[in-house]
């Protein structure tokens, strides 16, 4: 890995084919694979000089074999604008400089292409380029499969089509037959069946020479649940080449709150353990491997790294450094890099003319997770006016978030036409006042059509909308975004992650850490709020250990700041302050 950061996964469409655009410069980026029709659409839009073959939705194994062909077509375009640039003249302002102008300053291959441009032409420049062309790495096509979104599908006249077809699995065997050689990033909790399932494909076990020709990323909130997971998997035989932490709350797309574990003393926990835990996951993934007749015994590498907030190149590198971080994630500053990700132009202008309060947690998803928002969204504005029009809810046409059977045998959508129907009628047929109503009718309309909306901005943006179908968008940056207010080029997004330029030079933004205490205090307190409704004894133990958990964080950070503030800049000034304001805030809830 050339670069010290990747960009995670955002949404659906944004960064669907992210890799055609960064993976040639050495950057790796995620890749989501829930929606096969979005994917089906795409590998047509990009085949337009090698033949498209389609796959029919009612195609044997269409879902798998639809994410094969999308993965192969990627690696395939990938490699083949890797190599042209490779054939590339040295000439400064051409790609293939682009791809070493962009690496950070201390880096080898930098520093190395520096010294060569300084060389006068000859025999030595020659050498000395090939050897720079040989050292060069293309970015990981890396792929995120949400566990729990795992659809269990039924044919009509022949009902359960087996576990095998579920959504992950065939996902999972989609990525699993590709040809791709990188990691699958595994989020949202852990699914027994389908990690389960990880088994049944060579790839994920080492070879003769212990390569891992796939590999397996765990993207956690704690260290506790990290654990649990690999350790799981390694009993099986497969090993996790990397957690990739994530803020519970200071991200993107669907939030995990932990129980008011911080990300800094996550991060200590995990630096603590760290070798502990690897030793023991050996041991059992040695005993899991010789079970199997695979005698290979040497330690495989297990990386760390984290996301979710992280906004400036102060604030990376001291995450780099103190924690022992492999890399960090980036990802909601790219939906204004238009080169890297599919952001629509209205969408884009309105992000750009964002501020703090145009970012929020809500409940619109239907999953029941909270779900990072963005105010006056398309995709909101279609559903107020839905509402409004007496007929709320979405069609539900691609199904793949249908969990809900209170109602229906089969799972339906909490944000469907149907399921919204059903529920307003319970409502009305109880005795509730008329502001108990109007407070349920919010929560059951508050959800929308995820399905459609974070496809639909990719659609709008390459110019592949069909007539009837909805430009509601759907979109689910970090509140990081708020700090960043204009379009950006990939060169620029990249040097602000290495100190070579500063976009937020002249913004007034907290310090990452702070910035998350603050959204977990704001999150205690609207739990707290929920609790004064339905007052149980369980919920209260529950939020007075969240509460001492986050007291504990800020005792944390109080050590952060003795121990660094007269050699760090980031705990020198806008760090303590806003520490004991927090600290004050918080000893003033009562629960």
């Amino acid at each position: 890995m050339i670069h010290k950061f990747h960009i995670p996964v955002l949404g659906l469409g944004f960064s669907i084919d992210t890799p055609l655009k960064v993976a040639k410069y050495g950057i790796s980026s995620v890749v989501s694979v829930v929606d096969d029709e979005l994917i089906e659409r795409m590998r047509e839009y990009h085949c337009k000089e090698i033949e498209y073959i389609p796959i029919p939705k009612k195609a044997e194994d269409s879902r798998a074999r639809r994410i094969t062909c999308y993965l192969n077509m990627l690696d395939k375009m990938v490699d083949y604008d890797f190599e042209n640039m490779k054939k590339l003249p040295f000439v400064e302002g051409n790609e293939l400089c682009r791809y070493f102008e962009m690496l950070p300053d201390d880096s080898q291959l930098k520093q190395g292409y520096e010294l060569m441009m300084e060389y006068p032409d000859g025999e030595r420049k020659t050498i000395f380029q090939n050897i720079l062309l040989k050292r060069m790495e293309k970015g990981a096509i890396d792929v995120n499969i949400m566990a729990k979104v795992d659809r269990v599908n039924h044919e009509r006249g022949m009902g359960f089509t087996g576990d095998e077809n579920s959504d992950a699995l065939a996902a999972l065997r989609g990525f699993a037959k590709s040809r791709l050689k990188s990691s699958l990033v595994l989020s949202a909790g852990m699914n027994p069946r389908l990690y389960s399932y990880l088994e049944e494909f060579a790839d994920f076990y080492p070879d003769e020479n212990n390569v891992l020709k796939k590999k397996i990323i765990l993207k956690v909130s704690d260290f506790r649940s990290a654990f649990i997971q690999a350790k799981f998997l390694a009993k099986k035989g497969i090993w996790v080449s990397e957690f990739r932490v994530e803020s519970g709350l200071n991200c993107g797309g669907h939030a995990f709150a932990t129980a008011g574990y911080l990300l800094g003393p996550i991060l200590e926990e995990f630096k603590q353990m760290k070798r502990n835990m690897l030793e023991e996951l050996f041991t059992l993934y040695v005993t899991a491997l010789n079970a199997r007749g695979i005698k290979n015994t040497k330690m495989q590498p297990q990386k760390l790294s984290v996301q979710g907030g992280i906004g400036t190149a102060q604030e990376n590198e001291f995450l780099l450094q103190h924690y022992k971080l492999d890399s960090t994630g980036w990802g909601s500053p790219f939906l204004l890099v238009p080169e890297t990700t599919n952001v629509d132009k209205e969408t884009l202008q309105k992000l750009t003319n964002a501020n703090e309060e145009s970012f929020f947690l809500s409940n619109s998803s239907p999953l029941g997770i909270l779900f990072n928002n963005f105010r006056n969204s398309g995709i909101d504005i279609e559903r107020l006016e839905r509402v409004k029009k007496g007929k709320p809810g979405s069609p539900c046409t691609k199904k793949y978030l249908c969990t809900n059977t209170e109602f229906t045998a089969e799972p339906i959508c909490t944000a469907s036409r149907k399921y919204q129907r059903f529920k307003i009628n319970e409502l009305k047929g109880k005795e509730l006042s008329i502001e108990e109503f109007e407070r349920r009718l919010g929560q059951v309309t508050e959800k929308v059509c995820l399905c459609e909306g974070l496809c639909s901005s990719t659609y709008q943006k390459i110019g592949i909308l069909k007539p009837k179908e909805s430009k509601a968008v759907a979109i689910c940056p970090g509140p990081n975004l708020a700090y960043f207010s204009r379009i950006y080029s990939l060169d620029e997004m990249v040097g602000h992650i290495y100190g070579k330029v500063d976009l937020l030079e002249k913004v007034k933004r907290p310090n990452f850490f702070i910035k998350e205490l603050d959204l977990y205090i704001n999150y205690l307190n609207a739990e707290i709020k929920t609790f004064l409704e339905d007052v149980n004894a369980k919920k209260q133990l529950q939020l007075i250990k969240f509460k001492t958990q986050l007291l504990n964080g800020i005792d944390y950070y109080k050590y952060l700041c003795a121990q660094f503030s007269s050699q760090n800049n980031l705990f020198k000034t806008k760090f303590y302050k806003p520490l004991m304001l927090a600290e004050a805030k918080l000893n003033g809830i009562i629960i």
